[in-house]
């Protein structure tokens, strides 16, 4: 594992906690509407709260949001379990620095299409390779990488984690890859599957495209990479043996980060893939417990191949969009 710090910035929380105390004042919950619509005025004085990561680093810890422990209450056993009402302040908060950042959004498919994920450990789900997990290792991955429409940064912050597990997180812009893997991984060669959170999309009868796991961005090499969800026995054994040199230079580079209630992670989803290290969830209402919302950035491109991709027919929820 790399030994690399993750960059912190530590953030003055008077400002946004008091314009997300009034906004729940007025909307009650995250998931209002009227909100979400408000959103972009709400945000557009905030200043520069929560920029996008630095090229080099791809992600840091924002950090000084307060958590009232007692006042969250239990952790629940089910993301369909969490009381909108219980952490509204933290979730407007979370919807604020995503606004300030670009534009937060949902999935139809994924937890009820609300903007704002809990991500908790489930029963049923502990080997599972989704937030739900626990026991296992959740395996380094982009966010929706099945998805052309996947979010470009991702924002994971951190109610509750008294065992200290670790985000897992590795920039692909630190790895050592020779040209030639290079290329052989920015041919479209195997699809990526949606994964577990996403029942309806992965019962979809359309064909799986085929798309590049490395690309140039314009800060860099990017990647969209989700192992648990690509069938690599389908490639051919250069292929194979190119994904599994990225997959160890990965591991070479990784980093954990130990979250503490009231951080913020900030991941550039284009240039860096996180997971978690495993542990044993109690399920007695102290479990960790993080919300997670995805930004789009509207003026950052992808390859054009990307938008001829059918999604699985699985859209997003984009209400600032529609402004």
């Amino acid at each position: 594992m790399c030994s690399n710090p993750t960059p912190v910035r530590e953030i003055g929380p008077d400002t946004l906690i008091s314009r997300a105390t009034a906004l729940v004042s007025t909307y009650e919950t995250a998931s209002n509407p009227e909100l979400i619509q408000h959103l972009p005025e709400a945000a557009a004085d905030l200043g520069d709260l929560c920029p996008p990561p630095a090229p080099a680093t791809g992600l840091y810890v924002l950090r000084g949001l307060p958590v009232d422990d007692a006042g969250l209450g239990a952790t629940p056993p089910h993301w369909s379990d969490a009381s909108p009402e219980r952490t509204a302040v933290w979730d407007v908060a979370m919807l604020l620095l995503a606004a300030t950042a670009g534009r937060p959004f949902g999935w139809e498919g994924q937890q009820d299409g609300r903007l704002v994920h809990d991500i908790v450990p489930s029963r049923g789900h502990e080997h599972g390779q989704t937030g739900a997990s626990s026991t296992v290792t959740l395996a380094a991955h982009n966010e929706d990488a099945f998805h052309h429409g996947r979010a470009h940064l991702m924002l994971l912050g951190c109610l509750r984690n008294p065992d200290r597990v670790a985000t897992s997180a590795a920039a692909v812009r630190h790895t050592d890859l020779d040209g030639a893997d290079i290329e052989t991984l920015s041919a479209p060669v195997l699809p990526i599957l949606p994964d577990d959170a996403y029942d309806e999309a992965r019962g979809s009868a359309l064909e799986p495209p085929r798309v590049p796991t490395l690309w140039q961005g314009e800060d860099g090499l990017c990647l969209r990479f989700d192992p648990a969800y690509t069938p690599l026995e389908q490639a051919g054994p250069g292929y194979r043996a190119a994904y599994g040199r990225l997959g160890r230079e990965l591991e070479r580079v990784r980093t954990g980060v130990r979250l503490d209630p009231g951080d913020v992670l900030v991941i550039d989803n284009d240039a860096v893939v996180h997971g978690r290290e495993p542990f044993r969830a109690r399920y007695d209402g102290t479990d960790r417990w993080l919300k997670r919302v995805n930004v789009r950035l509207p003026d950052r491109a992808r390859p054009p191949a990307e938008a001829t991709e059918h999604g699985y027919g699985q859209r997003p929820i984009d209400p600032c969009q529609e402004r």
